[in-house]
């Protein structure tokens, strides 16, 4: 006779009393925030364009029809070549050549690598010294937070575009011949330190909000460091806002490089990123030779456009006030 027929109590394992729990990737998909992102076609699209020119980019080596690095195939009988479908293409350029033979789709594939990597990392400077400054403002408070917010105030009276260009003369300056190939980190160091100010006056309001809350007092009570506290229990809960300040920033990053590598003072022509190719290309605008400029143009448009739309999204997608 079995247990249930002798009207005895069954006793449920604990793995059979409560149900297993569900993996990350599960709970994403069933989330508001992946609701919201497919509910908008638009945003949708932006999403799918973003991913492929990243993942373009990424395997630039792979996909691209010619290397434009390798100095050993360039001809400049190649030079100066409109795109294929046009009178005087050549179908080995599809979207025809440079000033020095390079093929503009393999340029824009290495290009919008460059210009993708400066940004990002660009992007995770700022983070890193906004977040930490705000953190030690908001939490410190007194002194501290008034010599932060004080260079925060002066950094606000400049452009970023500004403070990179400064930043950029500077290195180019004391290191004139010797830089090395080290152009691409001064972008990086030149518009990271551009950026910063945004994410340390985010932080540090939050930060003022959550140190008074009760779970920072009972860390305080068992004795946790001030560095502790700050980074194992503030931190997690000031971050959502500097995901959307940080996507949205990544678009300016780009913005921000391209317009230094067309002043002059970004990567080298030996190196394409968008920027330079566009600043080569408008050499040549009026004498008819459209393309050096209008691929790059576009590509860098596009690129702008899509991670901006996916920015917005984020930002309307977290904000409680919306929902």
């Amino acid at each position: 006779m079995s247990t249930e027929e002798q009207g005895l109590p069954v006793l449920k394992t604990p793995s059979a009393a409560r149900a297993a729990p569900r993996g990350l990737v599960t709970r994403f998909f069933d989330s508001d925030l992946w609701y919201s992102f497919r509910s908008s076609r638009l945003v949708v699209l932006a999403g799918i364009v973003t991913l492929l020119m990243v993942g373009a980019a990424l395997l630039a080596p792979v996909i691209a029809p010619h290397d434009p690095y390798d100095l050993r195939a360039l001809n400049l009988m190649d030079s100066d070549l409109p795109p294929a479908w046009v009178k005087g293409g050549d179908p080995r350029f599809l979207l025809g050549t440079d000033d020095q033979g390079r093929d503009i789709l393999s340029t824009i594939l290495y290009g919008t690598r460059s210009s993708i990597a400066i940004s990002v990392l660009a992007v995770l400077l700022a983070i890193g010294i906004g977040v930490s400054l705000g953190l030690v403002a908001g939490y410190f408070g007194g002194i501290v937070d008034t010599i932060i917010m004080r260079i925060a105030d002066v950094k606000l009276t400049f452009p970023a575009i500004l403070v990179a260009l400064l930043i950029n003369g500077i290195a180019q300056t004391l290191f004139r011949g010797r830089l090395g190939g080290a152009e691409f980190w001064i972008l990086v160091l030149s518009i990271g330190l551009s950026f910063w100010v945004q994410y340390a006056r985010t932080v540090r309001g939050m930060t003022l909000v959550e140190k008074s809350k009760e779970y920072v007092q009972a860390a305080r009570l068992i004795g946790m460091s001030r560095t502790a506290i700050m980074f194992k229990h503030v931190l997690p809960n000031v971050l959502s806002p500097v995901l959307v300040i940080g996507t949205i920033n990544l678009a300016l990053a780009i913005i921000t490089e391209a317009t230094l590598s067309f002043l002059g003072v970004g990567l080298p022509p030996t190196e394409p990123s968008l920027g330079t190719m566009i600043q080569i290309g408008n050499k040549y605008l009026f004498s008819g030779s459209w393309w050096m400029v209008a691929f790059p143009g576009i590509t860098l448009a596009v690129l702008v456009l899509a991670v901006n739309l996916l920015g917005d999204w984020l930002r309307d997608a977290l904000n409680p006030k919306l929902r």
